[in-house]
């Protein structure tokens, strides 16, 4: 594999993602049970010579930007969508629940809670991988000037970054759709636990927002609460597909690109697009093909926590 850095400029950027992981449902007449899922593409072990262009792409840049997209959470147990051959849409007829399908269709909001109450305590007791400690720790040592993920998971603040923009939002907080109320998502578990005392189910499955999948018979007599300030419904505080990422979020991250010196990114092409625009090279590590990867200088084709656990700082 051909690959250059250059680096006319003291900014750089440098684009990394992993692969899939997906859960297996277990034959109907089997208890359901938890299935170690493999959940990241098979690829080659990566170069060290890719490495080493790495680590001096690293130890010649600071206060780095870094993005990340939900590959970086797959080695923690949650599938990504995407991913060739193991993704949810890969394996899978279903889709996310659209934002406008969510605002107008009450059906839909209690399928959507319902099927989120299974998930969410699963969902909300994934750890933070090697990958995440990695880059919380690059924070410590002054390397992460700003990391923006644009996963909903909250990993990155569990494994112990601070300066971290959720572009997505996420699902550990909750919002009203009619007034400015909040709530944590733990809170919300508690209240439709109270409303749904007898209300049983199970499933395996489960996607990268903690939506799994519900028969129309199990989601009857399902509760959902109103919002406790104005009655109004409630939704995750999540940017839904079919939504838009608030306008002075996506500025703000663009500010936050704009003062730091380099820019290392999971995911996301939008600010790949950005950097390139403004002639900064472009570092990407992948297993397969991105949109980006026309714009990298630098391309490894490798898991992330296989490239960042060989970078030293």
């Amino acid at each position: 594999m051909s690959m250059s850095v250059k680096a006319t400029r003291r900014s750089q950027c440098l684009l990394l993602t992993t692969g899939l992981k997906l859960m297996r449902r277990q034959k109907s007449t089997e208890p359901l049970t938890i299935v170690k899922p493999s959940f990241v593409p098979d690829c080659e072990p990566v170069d060290q010579g890719d490495v080493d262009l790495l680590q001096s792409f690293i130890d010649n840049n600071r206060a780095l930007f870094v993005m990340t997209g939900a590959g970086i959470s797959t080695e923690s147990g949650i599938p990504d969508y995407r991913s060739e051959g193991v993704g949810l849409y890969a394996r899978s007829t279903n889709r996310p629940v659209q934002y406008q399908d969510f605002v107008k269709s009450e059906k839909i909001r209690q399928r959507y809670w319902a099927r989120n109450f299974v998930g969410w305590p699963r969902f909300s007791s994934f750890p933070p991988n090697i990958s995440h400690k990695i880059l919380s720790d690059w924070e410590k040592k002054g390397l992460v000037h700003w990391l923006v993920t644009q996963n909903v998971d909250a990993l990155h603040f569990k494994a112990g970054s601070h300066n971290v923009t959720e572009l997505h939002g996420s699902s550990h907080r909750v919002m009203c759709l009619s007034c400015n109320f909040k709530m944590p998502r733990t809170q919300l578990q508690n209240l439709l636990t109270e409303l749904n005392p007898s209300w049983h189910a199970e499933s395996v499955d489960i996607a990268p927002d903690g939506d799994v999948q519900l028969t129309q018979e199990q989601i009857e007599g399902f509760k959902v609460p109103a919002c406790p300030k104005c009655g109004g419904n409630l939704k995750p505080e999540i940017v839904f597909f079919g939504d838009n990422v608030p306008k002075d979020r996506v500025n703000f991250v663009f500010s936050r690109l704009d003062e730091c010196e380099a820019v290392l990114v999971f995911s996301g092409y939008r600010f790949v697009s950005k950097a390139f625009e403004q002639k900064k090279p472009i570092a990407l590590v992948n297993i397969g093909n991105t949109r980006a990867d026309n714009l990298a200088n630098l391309k490894i084709s490798a898991k992330c926590s296989e490239v960042l656990m060989k970078i030293h700082i």
